[in-house]
């Protein structure tokens, strides 16, 4: 406790006063300076299931890499925890025809080398995306035709691609705009082991399989983020990443093994933290005709025969909900209207029998042993529940190294599979899995059931030249149900669930995104 003498004003020497006057601001200064720091969170450490791959922010698509990218670099928009589309590296963007997007740049952003961001920059990242040899965009590479200055602004470009495409700006948050002159100047193994972005964490090491650490950018446009220095532990055994949490090694896990959730949930120094994932499992049909599925009624006998909350409860302990189409949420095109159809056995038979197979079909059914959480065993309780209608299934699962080059190569009969769209769109999505295989086009190269539809061609190829946002949300939905209640392209099982456990005695606040990326200053709050 500080003491003062009781003076008075007038009997205080000035020079006293003054001094006084002076500690009292100093001792001011520091309690807001404690304040301030109370905000701020000096270390997090990680536990990853799934290890980055690469430090170049194009060399890698996967949610892993990206999720780790988006701490360090920034693409024209980003996301939030909700999925929502917002202003980065550009502050508005605008579509003025259906070839052209137009975008109002930010001004005043630096690199972490301290070199400016201009325009410059975008056009050589859409460039660069073209190239395989560095590049996993290449489809979002080769729609790019030209990036322009508008009238001679550096600071509004037009973006000109080589047909329509209303989702491209959706797209944006995950193609991560890389300084031109630094890249051009380092090698390529420079280039993918010391990411330079304008992002709010700076990169300090990366020792593959063990760790990576990131410091603040006390200089970000945005402000400085919270989290000072974050660790991401690569933990990928299960076993490990759970008992590293348990001992408080890291504060936060991604990935709970639904064999290990409750002795996580049982823990009173772990937080659980669940929320629907953004993947939708679903089974693909083989739908030429000289296949039953080619059949409306026999894919919805398949339909009607799944009992999806059995699968739910009984194969993925209650850690998934029913699915009625393949978009989630917070994708554009997603429709709340659509409704999955009822369970009914019977009337699936009945169905069979107006289709011509009153004793059902054999079939083999494809799917993977180590890609989704208790994929096999959900394949076989599938065929179980087809037998009781007829259909006798041969559950044929092998491991996704060799299960997916056979999907890609449309050597499938039946097959379950789990889809997300990174762009959050769903006509995106069903360029890739609806629409009929068109390579040169780039149409239906994961249509490995080999549908083939015309009115959902047309609606596909038309969404693309709808220049209103409004209008495209609506044909978007109207799309997507019609695809769903009425052509019964795929049958919906469930959307997975994303879990998280944070260590309580760290008191981070942790709010996870529907992506499941890490982006430090969206999902942990002091």
């Amino acid at each position: 406790m500080f003491v003062f003498n009781r003076l008075k004003a007038t009997e205080e020497p000035k020079e006293v006063r003054m001094r006084r006057i002076g500690f009292l601001i100093l001792v001011f200064g520091l309690f807001v300076g404690l304040s301030a720091g109370a905000q701020t969170i000096d270390k997090v450490v990680i536990g990853l299931a799934a290890p980055p791959r690469t430090m170049d922010p194009h060399g890698s698509d996967a949610d892993s890499n990206l999720s780790i990218m988006s701490n360090i670099f920034e693409g024209l928009a980003r996301r939030d925890v909700n999925g929502t589309l917002l202003p980065a590296l550009a502050v508005s963007w605008e579509r003025v025809d259906p070839y052209t997007w137009r975008f109002y740049l930010r001004k005043g952003v630096k690199f972490h080398n301290g070199n400016d961001f201009t325009w410059e920059d975008v056009a050589f990242t859409f460039q660069r995306l073209k190239d395989p040899g560095v590049s996993e965009f290449l489809a979002t590479g080769n729609l790019v035709e030209s990036v322009t200055p508008v009238d001679g602004d550096p600071w509004v470009v037009d973006v000109k691609t080589t047909r329509p495409v209303a989702w491209f700006v959706q797209n944006m948050h995950q193609i991560f705009i890389m300084d031109k002159e630094s890249t051009e100047a380092r090698s390529q193994g420079e280039v993918a082991s010391h990411p330079i972005g304008t992002g709010p964490y700076k990169f300090v090491e990366w020792i593959r399989g063990d760790h990576l650490t990131l410091v603040a950018n006390e200089d970000y446009w945005g402000g400085p983020p919270p989290v000072k220095k974050v660790v991401f532990k690569e933990i990928v055994d299960s076993f490990t990443r759970l008992a590293a949490i348990e001992t408080g090694t890291v504060d936060i896990i991604q990935d709970i093994p639904l064999e290990l959730f409750d002795r996580a949930k049982a823990n009173p120094n772990l937080l659980i933290v669940t929320r629907p994932a953004r993947r939708g499992m679903f089974l693909g049909m083989k739908q030429t005709p000289d296949y039953p599925m080619h059949d409306v009624r026999v894919r919805k006998a398949i339909y009607m025969a799944i009992n999806v909350q059995e699968l739910i409860d009984k194969v993925m302990f209650g850690h998934a909900s029913p699915a009625a189409q393949i978009a989630d949420p917070p994708t554009v095109g997603y429709n709340p209207e659509i409704k999955r159809l009822p369970y009914d056995p019977e009337a699936a038979k009945r169905l069979l029998a107006e289709a011509g197979y009153p004793d059902g079909f054999s079939v083999t059914l494809k799917a993977p042993t180590d890609r989704y959480p208790r994929d096999e065993e959900t394949a076989e309780a599938i065929a179980k529940q087809l037998a009781k209608i007829g259909i006798k299934v041969t559950v044929d699962a092998k491991p996704k190294a060799i299960y997916f080059p056979e999907v890609t190569h449309h050597d499938v009969e039946l097959y379950y599979l789990g889809w997300f769209d990174g762009a959050y769109s769903a006509m995106r999505t069903f360029t890739k899995l609806v629409h009929s295989y068109d390579e040169e086009r780039g149409f239906g190269l994961f249509n490995a059931g080999d549908i083939s539809d015309k009115l959902l061609d047309y609606l596909i190829e038309q969404s693309d030249t709808i220049v209103d946002p409004d209008l495209y949300v609506e044909w978007s939905q109207m799309t997507n149900r019609i695809a769903f209640e009425w052509k019964v392209v795929y049958i919906p099982l469930f959307y997975l669930e994303d879990s998280y456990a944070v260590y309580k005695p760290s008191g981070i606040k942790f709010t996870p995104r529907p992506d499941t990326w890490m982006t430090i200053v969206d999902v942990i709050q002091p």
